[in-house]
């Protein structure tokens, strides 16, 4: 049974490196560690890759990050196949990959705008590098593909702040028309959890559980358009994004 690992991440999304120690290896041989920058696949976005560089400068390619235990408080960086592996007390250096990491920022929470010109139950999704989706449980009707860009780049020019708190689990339970996702339950497990803001306390543009990483500002996401609206059933419909 491994400790739990410190996300750094979650309060940092910006941090680019970190020290850490490794505490030893999963039951798949994922790297786990004291802590990391790494987010872990979960929650339709996928996990972080770059590089450990170990105290006597040896690299270690992580080709992505998963959580060890189900989503719950243990994180697995997983190394590029051939690549030599740190014993446990072994003191490393994270590097992340930065670009791909930012990208996915900005998509994550220009989904979370999605959300907003589009009120209704999310069944689903997916954060790109350059695309991303969500699944909605719409009632038959027509979506005005040039409205509904009009009214995302409104959200964009806006530069609305990104903002976190935390509520407990018993906060949440007691608030449940917080949770837009149907299919994706808010990452629980330490007692609290951590609801992402987009706008003001007092002018809230959305507000929603959500354990990603996501950029400081909406104006941070920069262009992107509906690119598809497809019909996935009687009421499901998906819809694709794209930075242009």
């Amino acid at each position: 049974m491994f400790p739990a690992t410190e996300p750094v991440f979650r309060d940092d999304a910006y941090a680019k490196s970190c020290d850490a120690t490794v505490i030893g290896r999963g039951e798949k041989g994922g790297i786990i560690l004291d802590r990391t920058i790494f987010y872990p696949t979960g929650g339709g976005q996928p996990g972080d890759c770059g590089r450990m560089v170990w105290d006597d400068g040896t690299e270690t390619g992580v080709v992505t990050t998963v959580w060890e235990d189900g989503g719950k408080t243990v994180i697995a960086h997983v190394a590029t196949e051939g690549m030599p592996l740190p014993e446990a007390g072994t003191k490393v250096r994270l590097e992340l990959d930065w670009d791909r990491r930012h990208k996915l920022m900005r998509m994550h929470t220009a989904l979370h705008l999605l959300s907003v010109v589009l009120p209704y139950p999310v069944t689903g999704g997916s954060v790109g590098e350059e695309e991303g989706r969500l699944d909605f449980d719409i009632p038959e009707a027509d979506l005005d593909r040039d409205a509904l860009d009009a009214r995302l780049a409104e959200l964009v020019a806006a530069d609305a702040p990104v903002t976190f708190d935390w509520i407990t689990d018993a906060e949440l339970d007691a608030n449940p028309e917080l949770v837009k996702t149907m299919s994706v339950a808010p990452p629980r497990g330490s007692g609290r959890v951590r609801l992402v803001r987009v706008g003001t306390s007092d002018t809230a543009i959305d507000l929603q559980p959500c354990g990603g990483t996501h950029v400081r500002s909406t104006g941070e996401i920069g262009r992107f358009s509906i690119a598809k609206i497809e019909k996935k059933g009687k009421i499901n419909r998906r819809v694709r994004v794209r930075f242009v």
